[in-house]
């Protein structure tokens, strides 16, 4: 059966591997500030930061994501349950926006949800991420959006584990997982 959405996957997005994701340059500054909490790469937070919104038109988003992340981030759409390359990463770092590079969940918040897509119980900062009503499907969920890029990250909802009860059910998609740094002696 996960051969099958497998399949069906990578026929709606087009293609067997994500294609790499364009990295060209800083992101334009173009957008009124909005606050988020800072995270350096070895997971210690450095603090509320003042940043320009990214906002991008759909051709340059096209141009700096793959198809299935510009679908899922930009456009709404749901990965296929199991498909998504996170779902079962156990590592120790951060999970960032794949458009902005904001710092979104930590790994260590990340359970086994059984649903087939990366679940955590809460996000690294809740200046990160923005929850906004979702009502496509005829009935009202809570969606996730990353504050700074407005990214579609995926929903949550009240059936985690403690301590928080919630359950963020993200796409791997819209997400870039960040290792922590290994320690040098």
């Amino acid at each position: 059966m996960k051969w099958l959405a497998f399949i069906a996957a990578v026929l709606l997005a087009g293609c067997a591997k994500p294609e790499p994701r364009v990295t060209a340059g800083p992101f334009e500054a173009n957008g009124p500030p909005v606050t988020i909490a800072e995270f350096a790469l070895d997971g210690k937070a450095r603090g509320l930061v003042s940043v320009p919104r990214v906002e991008l038109s759909d051709d340059q988003w096209r141009a700096r994501l793959s198809p299935i992340s510009f679908k899922v981030t930009r456009h709404k759409e749901t990965e296929f349950a199991f498909t998504g390359k996170y779902h079962k990463t156990h590592d120790a770092g951060i999970y960032r926006c794949i458009g902005c590079n904001t710092a979104l969940f930590y790994s260590a918040t990340k359970f086994e949800s059984g649903t087939g897509w990366p679940s955590f119980y809460e996000p690294i900062a809740k200046e990160n991420v923005e929850m906004r009503v979702d009502n496509s499907l005829g009935i009202s969920r809570d969606e996730v959006v990353c504050r700074r890029c407005g990214a579609h990250l995926g929903h949550v909802f009240p059936d985690g584990p403690e301590p928080t009860r919630l359950r963020y059910c993200m796409n791997s998609a819209s997400l870039e997982f960040v290792p922590f740094p290994k320690e040098t002696k």
